[in-house]
Protein backbone atom coordinates (compact mmCIF):
# COMPACT_ATOMS: atom_id res chain seq x y z
CA UNK A 1 0.00 0.00 0.00
CA UNK A 2 1.28 3.81 -1.35
CA UNK A 3 1.88 5.88 2.25
CA UNK A 4 -0.37 9.38 2.48
CA UNK A 5 1.13 11.98 0.84
CA UNK A 6 1.80 14.48 3.67
CA UNK A 7 2.94 18.73 3.07
CA UNK A 8 5.24 17.80 5.87
CA UNK A 9 8.73 16.90 5.91
CA UNK A 10 9.70 13.11 7.16
CA UNK A 11 12.46 12.78 9.43
CA UNK A 12 14.98 10.29 7.72
CA UNK A 13 16.89 8.52 10.30
CA UNK A 14 20.02 7.01 8.17
CA UNK A 15 20.03 8.42 5.00
CA UNK A 16 23.26 10.63 6.23
CA UNK A 17 24.00 13.58 8.02
CA UNK A 18 21.03 15.26 8.59
CA UNK A 19 20.55 18.79 6.55
CA UNK A 20 18.21 21.01 5.56
CA UNK A 21 18.00 19.42 1.91
CA UNK A 22 14.71 16.80 1.08
CA UNK A 23 15.38 13.74 -0.58
CA UNK A 24 13.72 12.62 -4.27
CA UNK A 25 13.50 9.00 -4.70
CA UNK A 26 14.00 8.14 -7.76
CA UNK A 27 14.30 4.10 -7.69
CA UNK A 28 13.50 3.86 -11.45
CA UNK A 29 16.98 5.80 -12.41
CA UNK A 30 18.60 2.24 -10.97
CA UNK A 31 18.43 0.50 -14.22
CA UNK A 32 19.63 3.16 -16.15
CA UNK A 33 22.98 3.76 -13.34
CA UNK A 34 22.92 -0.35 -13.32
CA UNK A 35 23.09 -0.66 -17.89
CA UNK A 36 20.07 -2.75 -17.25
CA UNK A 37 18.83 -3.81 -20.58
CA UNK A 38 22.08 -2.48 -22.18
CA UNK A 39 23.56 -4.61 -25.06
CA UNK A 40 26.82 -7.17 -24.21
CA UNK A 41 28.18 -6.50 -27.63
CA UNK A 42 27.75 -4.78 -30.83
CA UNK A 43 25.84 -7.54 -32.71
CA UNK A 44 21.41 -6.95 -33.28
CA UNK A 45 21.57 -10.17 -31.14
CA UNK A 46 23.44 -8.76 -28.50
CA UNK A 47 20.39 -7.39 -26.62
CA UNK A 48 20.29 -4.39 -28.66
CA UNK A 49 16.70 -2.76 -27.23
CA UNK A 50 16.37 -0.68 -30.35
CA UNK A 51 16.38 -4.02 -32.19
CA UNK A 52 13.68 -5.53 -29.37
CA UNK A 53 11.55 -2.44 -29.61
CA UNK A 54 10.01 -2.70 -32.98
CA UNK A 55 8.67 -6.47 -32.18
CA UNK A 56 6.51 -5.00 -29.44
CA UNK A 57 3.33 -2.82 -29.53
CA UNK A 58 3.31 1.02 -29.96
CA UNK A 59 2.23 1.82 -26.47
CA UNK A 60 4.84 -1.19 -25.10
CA UNK A 61 7.66 0.35 -26.56
CA UNK A 62 6.66 4.10 -26.32
CA UNK A 63 6.86 4.12 -30.29
CA UNK A 64 5.47 7.44 -31.28
CA UNK A 65 5.43 6.72 -34.86
CA UNK A 66 6.58 4.09 -37.61
CA UNK A 67 8.53 5.17 -41.13
CA UNK A 68 9.51 1.94 -43.34
CA UNK A 69 12.81 2.61 -42.45
CA UNK A 70 13.04 4.24 -39.36
CA UNK A 71 10.54 4.86 -36.10
CA UNK A 72 10.11 7.37 -33.52
CA UNK A 73 10.26 6.46 -29.93
CA UNK A 74 10.61 8.18 -26.34
CA UNK A 75 13.84 7.81 -24.66
CA UNK A 76 12.97 5.86 -21.26
CA UNK A 77 15.45 8.48 -19.81
CA UNK A 78 14.84 11.69 -21.13
CA UNK A 79 16.87 14.61 -20.78
CA UNK A 80 13.48 16.60 -20.75
CA UNK A 81 10.14 15.60 -20.78
CA UNK A 82 9.23 14.77 -24.38
CA UNK A 83 12.57 13.61 -25.19
CA UNK A 84 12.33 11.29 -28.87
CA UNK A 85 14.60 9.52 -30.60
CA UNK A 86 14.87 8.53 -34.26
CA UNK A 87 16.07 5.00 -35.04
CA UNK A 88 16.97 3.29 -38.44
CA UNK A 89 14.98 -0.44 -38.17
CA UNK A 90 18.86 -1.55 -39.19
CA UNK A 91 21.43 -2.52 -36.51
CA UNK A 92 23.57 0.03 -37.80
CA UNK A 93 26.77 2.17 -35.65
CA UNK A 94 27.29 4.65 -38.01
CA UNK A 95 25.63 7.79 -39.62
CA UNK A 96 27.70 7.23 -42.99
CA UNK A 97 26.08 3.52 -42.88
CA UNK A 98 22.90 4.02 -43.67
CA UNK A 99 21.72 4.13 -46.89
CA UNK A 100 19.62 7.05 -49.12
CA UNK A 101 16.18 5.89 -48.26
CA UNK A 102 17.27 5.39 -44.15
CA UNK A 103 18.80 8.87 -43.97
CA UNK A 104 15.62 10.21 -45.89
CA UNK A 105 13.31 9.27 -43.69
CA UNK A 106 15.78 10.00 -40.60
CA UNK A 107 15.56 13.72 -41.45
CA UNK A 108 11.44 13.42 -42.20
CA UNK A 109 10.88 11.70 -38.91
CA UNK A 110 13.10 13.99 -36.80
CA UNK A 111 10.85 17.19 -38.65
CA UNK A 112 7.76 15.14 -37.77
CA UNK A 113 9.07 15.17 -34.36
CA UNK A 114 9.83 18.81 -34.14
CA UNK A 115 6.02 19.60 -35.33
CA UNK A 116 4.58 17.12 -32.86
CA UNK A 117 6.28 18.45 -30.05
CA UNK A 118 5.80 21.96 -31.17
CA UNK A 119 1.98 21.15 -31.18
CA UNK A 120 1.54 19.27 -28.17
CA UNK A 121 3.64 20.74 -25.73
CA UNK A 122 4.43 24.47 -26.85
CA UNK A 123 8.33 23.39 -27.70
CA UNK A 124 9.86 26.78 -28.12
CA UNK A 125 13.52 25.06 -29.64
CA UNK A 126 15.39 21.68 -29.95
CA UNK A 127 18.46 20.16 -29.40
CA UNK A 128 19.22 17.38 -31.69
CA UNK A 129 21.82 15.44 -32.29
CA UNK A 130 23.50 12.00 -32.62
CA UNK A 131 26.62 10.52 -30.08
CA UNK A 132 28.74 8.33 -32.59
CA UNK A 133 30.59 6.12 -30.16
CA UNK A 134 30.82 5.35 -26.96
CA UNK A 135 33.63 8.00 -26.91
CA UNK A 136 31.56 10.64 -27.74
CA UNK A 137 28.99 9.68 -25.04
CA UNK A 138 26.49 7.36 -27.01
CA UNK A 139 25.19 5.29 -24.32
CA UNK A 140 24.20 2.71 -27.03
CA UNK A 141 26.89 2.66 -29.70
CA UNK A 142 25.87 -0.13 -31.45
CA UNK A 143 22.63 1.12 -33.14
CA UNK A 144 22.79 4.35 -34.45
CA UNK A 145 19.65 6.86 -32.93
CA UNK A 146 19.46 10.28 -32.87
CA UNK A 147 17.57 12.32 -29.98
CA UNK A 148 15.69 15.32 -30.09
CA UNK A 149 14.92 16.84 -27.19
CA UNK A 150 12.73 19.73 -26.36
CA UNK A 151 13.54 23.01 -24.75
CA UNK A 152 11.86 25.43 -23.04
CA UNK A 153 12.26 29.32 -22.06
CA UNK A 154 13.41 28.64 -18.22
CA UNK A 155 13.54 24.66 -18.36
CA UNK A 156 16.87 24.63 -16.88
CA UNK A 157 16.49 24.56 -12.80
CA UNK A 158 18.37 23.89 -10.01
CA UNK A 159 17.98 20.27 -10.24
CA UNK A 160 19.60 19.18 -13.05
CA UNK A 161 22.31 21.37 -12.03
CA UNK A 162 22.46 21.12 -8.46
CA UNK A 163 20.35 18.09 -7.67
CA UNK A 164 21.90 15.87 -10.28
CA UNK A 165 18.13 15.02 -11.41
CA UNK A 166 15.50 15.28 -14.01
CA UNK A 167 11.76 16.35 -13.02
CA UNK A 168 9.34 14.89 -15.46
CA UNK A 169 6.02 16.56 -14.95
CA UNK A 170 4.01 13.46 -17.43
CA UNK A 171 4.44 9.91 -17.35
CA UNK A 172 6.47 8.34 -20.61
CA UNK A 173 3.07 6.40 -21.22
CA UNK A 174 1.08 9.84 -21.48
CA UNK A 175 3.78 11.74 -23.17
CA UNK A 176 3.83 8.66 -25.94
CA UNK A 177 0.09 8.97 -26.53
CA UNK A 178 0.08 12.88 -26.82
CA UNK A 179 3.08 12.94 -29.20
CA UNK A 180 1.39 10.01 -31.15
CA UNK A 181 -1.82 12.26 -31.39
CA UNK A 182 -0.19 15.17 -32.50
CA UNK A 183 2.56 13.48 -35.10
CA UNK A 184 1.68 14.69 -38.91
CA UNK A 185 1.02 13.11 -41.22
CA UNK A 186 1.86 15.19 -44.31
Amino acid sequence: MLAAMTTEPEQQIGVGTQDAFQRLWTPHRMAYIQGENKPTGPEAGDGCPFCGIPELSDVDGLVVARGRHVYAVLNLYPYNGGHLMVVPYRHVADYTELDGPETAELADLTKRAMTALRKASGAHGFNIGMNQGAAAGAGIAAHLHQHIVPRWGGDTNFMPVVGHTKVLPQLLADTRQMLAEAWPTD
